[in-house]
């Protein structure tokens, strides 16, 4: 089993756990934007990631960028504590929980 894994919980509705690190964001990040492609919007649940590093905030910006792009409104929920920190010191906190 993966580290982490991302997976489709209903309509426009998607749920991330495990790791956010290095190992596990590229594949994430491909499966994530294959998931989202017939998605008219995306609200991530990140209730279940138990561990999140720098690139795992990356992963959540390139994840709103993605969203830009394509027209679709990118929304997480249940932001963890590691990355809420993470993204209040690299001061994007306001782009992940507007």
């Amino acid at each position: 089993m993966s580290e982490a894994t991302i997976s489709n919980k209903g309509v426009n509705q998607f749920a991330v756990s495990g790791k956010l690190s290095f190992d596990t964001v590229s594949d994430l990040l491909q499966q994530g934007t294959a998931l989202f492609a017939n998605a008219s919007g995306v609200d991530i649940d990140l209730s279940a990631v138990t561990h999140a590093d720098s690139a795992g905030l990356a992963l959540l910006l390139e994840w709103l960028r993605y969203g830009k792009h394509n027209n679709k409104v990118v929304r997480y929920q249940n932001l963890p504590a590691q990355l809420r920190s993470l993204a209040a010191i690299s001061e994007v906190d306001a782009m992940l929980v507007g």
